[in-house]
């Protein structure tokens, strides 16, 4: 399977210039025979506030419509995000069409950032969302989901590619990059993380966008400004790993469980 790293410097709030930009990667990735493209967090917008001017009913998403177009005019699974709204909520979604443009996979973001203001505009979704692209069982996360480890081990029991898209601000890089190898090693599984480059409402962002093996191996590394990046991944890898080293076996997510409810 090859993936795509598609780390783009999208400005901020223009969508028709980032529309170019994505069709111009997407084009390039269709040339190096990408399987599946993978885009930062709101997509075509950068980390916007501005919902009530910027979001989208998922119905009759215009985001929506411009991927699945592209998917299929250049035979591409694409993960990409945006911000739906349905009357006064606000969600930060992830979704993913396959290369015939058919919609495989519609995930709202757990953990609005409350750090900053997304927890004043945006309500946390409440599941996990799972597909298979080319026969690879594949679940995504949004940007600060990346700091909550448990969401990452119940995906992970069925899926072995768990994407995060991401406006991850560069002075937290080493926390990106960090945590996304360490996703990768506890839960043994292909970890790709997928962040903005440039500059975008105020804040810098490095790009750092990664793939990273079961064992914690960096495969690819997009380090500074726009561009595409592909690697191939070989899913035998993870259930290889799985079965010589069965962690999870070991795992006792019951004890958890009572631990997380006596002490609140």
């Amino acid at each position: 399977m090859r993936i795509g790293l598609g780390q783009l410097d999208m400005g901020f709030e223009k969508k028709e210039h980032a529309k170019s930009l994505c069709e111009e990667m997407m084009q390039k990735a269709a040339k190096e025979q990408v399987d599946f493209l993978v885009f930062p967090e709101m997509t075509l917008t950068g980390f916007t506030m501005k919902t009530k001017e910027l979001g989208e009913s998922f119905k009759d998403s215009e985001t929506i419509g411009f991927f699945r177009e592209n998917a299929l005019k250049n035979q591409l699974s694409l993960c990409f995000g945006l911000s739906i709204i349905d009357a006064q909520k606000a969600e930060n979604h992830c979704v993913i069409v396959s290369e015939t443009g058919e919609p495989l996979l519609d995930y709202a973001k757990i953990h609005p950032f409350s750090f900053g203001t997304e927890a004043q505009f945006y309500t946390g979704g409440e599941s996990l969302a799972s597909c298979t692209i080319k026969n690879v069982a594949t679940s995504p996360f949004v940007c600060y989901d990346l700091r909550f480890p448990e969401i990452f081990q119940a995906a992970s029991k069925e899926s072995i590619l768990l994407v995060v898209i991401a406006n991850w601000p560069r002075q937290r890089r080493e926390h990106w990059m960090t945590l996304l190898k360490a996703r990768a090693i506890e839960n043994q599984a292909f970890v790709v993380g997928v962040n903005r480059a440039g500059h975008g409402g105020g804040l810098e962002y490095s790009g750092d966008s990664m793939v990273v093996s079961p064992l914690g191996e960096v495969l690819a590394h997009a380090k500074e400004g726009h561009g595409l990046t592909a690697v191939d991944i070989s899913p035998e890898e993870a259930f290889a790993y799985r079965s010589t080293f069965p962690l999870k076996l070991d795992r006792k997510p019951e004890l958890y469980s009572k631990f997380l409810r006596s002490h609140k």
